[in-house]
């Protein structure tokens, strides 16, 4: 595969798994303390990738859970966020600026508060109560996150006995690393093709829904415009006809993330309306992949995991064909906001 290191991948995912007992012990002693509900919470990118731990929570889980963005949340008098609040704090540096300032406010409410982050010794990393460590990057970040946040949710799930497959999805879990490195493996032509085919194209609209939506708001925002500055408008698949439809024209380049949950039937109406209007549809369908050794049970849950590892290669092949390396930026980290 062009540009891509296959030893550091699965060393990284593999470390996101390697943090379960820790974690299950963390969660252990924090559900026996006694927890009201659970927060997620973050800063762009970030807040976003929890997205799908949250909605699996929801429809799984009678626990409250609520995912918030940092600096909202310190703005906000959210009547949920007590002592009783298990706070869940995603940075991948450790550093950004207002998911420090939101941890220590939460320690301030008297919240019990976890770190995910890539980096130890860092700020954030050390000023939580429990803090879990997994060196990634940007191109990693996205598949280590999710397997974090989706650690947390289904020990939750288990202690509150609301999770009966939970030992069976941990045994599949670990196949996971291996079952995304063939994903990327498989996609990896028609990743090239698709950005030799794009990489002029100004505007994209992208669509999803159900435990997906996040990956398909994340890949707009922190990739596509912020990695290559190309202009999107990210839709959840309920609203595309409720607005963005009018601006489909027959050259409106449009892609389709398809999961496998029970809201999968959004996205084929928006596949329906697209194919009727424009010649420029393409469609990421997570089950034209095998993932071997994950059953059906699991697949529709990490739906948004396969769609953020195909979707890597996509991003690699965008970088050479515009000359523009994913890492460049305008204004981030370059000037004052």
């Amino acid at each position: 595969m062009f540009n891509f290191d296959v030893e550091r991948f699965l060393n990284i995912q593999n470390g996101a798994l390697s943090l379960q007992d820790e974690m299950n012990q963390a969660i252990d002693g924090i559900v026996e303390q006694g927890i009201d509900n659970v927060f997620f919470v973050g800063t762009g990118g970030a807040a976003i990738l929890m997205f799908a731990a949250e909605y699996i929570l929801k429809n799984n889980s009678t626990l409250p859970v609520y995912t918030e963005i940092s600096s909202e949340l310190m703005h906000m008098d959210h009547k949920h966020l007590t002592e009783k609040s298990l706070v869940i704090l995603a940075s991948l540096s450790g550093t950004t600026k207002e998911t420090v300032e939101v941890a220590s406010f939460c320690k301030e409410k008297g919240a019990t508060t976890i770190s995910l982050v890539g980096h130890g010794n860092t700020p954030l990393a050390t000023m939580t109560d429990y803090t879990f460590v997994n060196f990634a990057e940007d191109d990693t970040s996205c598949e280590s996150f999710y397997i974090q946040s989706y650690l947390i949710a289904f020990r939750l799930m288990y202690k509150r006995n609301e999770l009966p497959e939970y030992h069976r999805f941990g045994e599949e879990m670990k196949q996971l690393p291996a079952a995304l490195l063939k994903v990327k493996e498989a996609t990896e032509n028609r990743a090239a093709a698709f950005a030799s085919k794009h990489k002029e194209t100004p505007y994209h609209i992208l669509s999803g829904t159900g435990v997906d939506w996040g990956q398909t708001y994340y890949y707009a925002m922190c990739i596509l415009e912020e990695m290559q500055w190309i202009k999107t408008r990210p839709v959840h698949a309920s609203d595309f006809f409720h607005g963005t439809l009018e601006l489909v024209e027959e050259d409106t380049s449009i892609i389709l993330l398809k999961g496998e949950d029970k809201s999968r039937t959004l996205t084929e109406r928006v596949q329906r309306f697209a194919e009727n209007y424009s010649k420029e549809l393409t469609v990421f369908d997570t089950k034209d992949y095998e993932l071997e050794g994950i059953s059906s049970e699991l697949r529709h849950l990490v739906s948004p995991i396969v769609l953020a590892t195909l979707l890597e290669r996509v991003s690699c092949h965008l970088e050479k064909e515009r000359n523009h390396p994913l890492t460049t930026r305008r204004y981030y980290k370059k000037v004052p906001f």
